[in-house]
């Protein structure tokens, strides 16, 4: 692997040297690419178009960056920001890249956690769109279109996370085909209402399990925290959401906030085009606050149950309270 990583080194190199001045560009694909976007952005506007889409956009999230999660775990993988002063094989002949804010994530590098739950989510967003265009115009050209751009979206955000130092290129490629093949079997079957809430302990009960019996076996979980803040430029740049815990958090608060809004309003609310646009339009604004709200990091386990508390609270902000309130003030036609 030592020269897998070596070439990869030197291609961050070149591409930093050869895009930098885009470098404002390719750190927002890598936001765009962010698993956190699956569930904030890419949620709420697939499932005010569709509420069959949306419901699948956030189930194949949840579950794909949860199973990246549990490579990470068995891989072990290298990221290029510390891996390049821990191997002491760049001691003579530095090479000349940088770090970025997005670059200093804390757990494991194998699989690209970006490139993964994004080719699995929008994988069911453009499958969908695909099957749409090409019912309503025959088209196989125009089918193809959303498709193009799944595959140029790809590519965009995997060479974004190599350019900032964040990912080998084969980290990105393995994450890639990874989340690829799970898009196209998750959105298969959607499980519903209590079946969610069911597999979102599961998930939860057998990750700590897991996480329990590997630290019991002597294989220490946490190794890539201390080289992680060894390694970043920037003490600030180190944020307790990139920690393999969070990701954790966040899936199954997800996946029981999902769970939860089905059994309550199975069917959602009945509403039309323009008040599902202002419903997009509240819910965004909405999830835009509550992904700003700060969380006391001390201790860890009273933040990893805000981290909880705040994802298991889109789907139910989403699907129940805001289309609720809109169509409470929306105008009933007289049967």
């Amino acid at each position: 692997m030592e020269s897998v990583y070596t070439q990869g080194i030197w291609f961050a190199e070149s591409l930093q040297q050869r895009t930098i001045g885009y470098q404002k560009l390719w750190l927002i694909i890598t936001q765009i690419g962010d698993p956190k976007a699956a569930f904030l952005l890419v949620f709420p506007l697939t499932y005010f178009i569709s509420k069959r889409t949306g419901t699948a956009v956030l189930w194949v999230a949840a579950v794909s960056e949860w199973l990246n999660l549990v490579f990470k775990w068995m891989l072990f993988g290298e990221r290029p920001f510390w891996w390049m002063g821990e191997s002491h094989l760049f001691d003579t002949v530095q090479p000349k890249v940088q770090q970025f804010p997005s670059t200093c994530e804390t757990g494991p590098g194998s699989p690209s956690g970006h490139a993964m739950v994004t080719a699995a989510a929008w994988w069911v967003m453009v499958s969908s769109l695909g099957s749409f265009l090409y019912l309503r115009t025959q088209s196989v050209v125009l089918s193809a279109v959303p498709y193009l751009l799944y595959v140029g979206m790809l590519v965009a955000v995997g060479l974004s996370r190599i350019f900032i130092l964040a990912h080998f290129p084969h980290q990105v490629i393995a994450g890639s085909l990874a989340g690829f093949i799970l898009g196209i079997i998750l959105s298969r079957r959607v499980p519903q209402g209590r079946s969610l809430l069911f597999i979102g302990i599961v998930l939860l009960l057998g990750t700590v399990t897991l996480h329990s019996g590997l630290q019991w076996l002597g294989i220490k979980l946490s190794w890539s925290i201390p080289l992680a803040k060894k390694w970043c430029s920037r003490a600030e740049w180190i944020r307790m959401e990139t920690a393999p815990f969070s990701a954790l958090t966040r899936d199954c608060g997800a996946l029981l906030g999902l769970g939860l809004a089905q059994c309550w309003r199975p069917c959602g609310w009945p509403l039309s085009r323009a008040p599902r646009a202002l419903s997009l339009a509240i819910s965004s604004m909405g999830l835009y606050h509550i992904n700003r709200l700060p969380l006391p990091l001390q201790p860890q386990g009273f933040f990893y149950g805000c981290f909880l508390l705040k994802h298991l609270l889109v789907p139910q902000l989403v699907m129940v309270l805001v289309p609720g309130l809109i169509y409470l003030f929306t105008p009933k036609r007289k049967q």
